[in-house]
């Protein structure tokens, strides 16, 4: 993931990622989970050319990548930290815990701290319902959560 590329470079690479996968059965998130796997988010240099190149809207390709929780239009930070805000992890606790790591970490969702170390995202459900309140940091599934746990998740990403 190389955040210094010009626009040239993202809309070249961009063009070999929608080449290698547009003959794919609905190519569009596909490509766009390409695209952020290969940026760290799917930036807007990119929609246009996925959209010619698909025979799609700009708007059509926006739409959904707006419509997605995971696709971000701006890098994350080194760690990313998903708080699930399901009914299941809220009926545990989820809404005080995520009002306790907002508070640890000095940021709301959608956000990075100032150092670039955390991201902090909503997710809408982790299938971890029999472990609520839970959590997923850089891909790792946390359940179980209560204040103590989620203090040593944020000192873990902060250190």
């Amino acid at each position: 993931m190389n955040l210094h590329l010009s626009s040239r470079d993202i809309d070249s690479r961009t063009l070999d990622i929608v080449s290698e996968m547009k003959s794919l059965e609905g190519p569009l998130l596909p490509i766009l989970h390409e695209i952020q796997a290969e940026f760290g988010y799917v930036p807007q240099e990119a929609l246009p050319v996925i959209a010619r190149e698909l025979n799609l809207s700009r708007a059509e390709v926006h739409g959904v990548v707006t419509f997605y929780h995971d696709y971000r239009d701006h890098p994350a930070g080194r760690h990313v930290l998903k708080l699930c805000r399901a009914e299941a992890c809220q009926s545990m606790g989820g809404d005080a815990l995520a009002e306790r790591v907002k508070v640890l970490l000095g940021i709301d969702f959608h956000q990075t701290t100032l150092d670039g170390s955390v991201t902090l995202e909503p997710v809408y459900c982790l299938g971890l319902c029999s472990t609520a309140p839970a959590a997923m940091l850089d891909g790792e599934v946390h359940g179980r959560l209560d204040a103590d746990a989620v203090r040593d998740l944020v000192a873990e990403v902060r250190a």
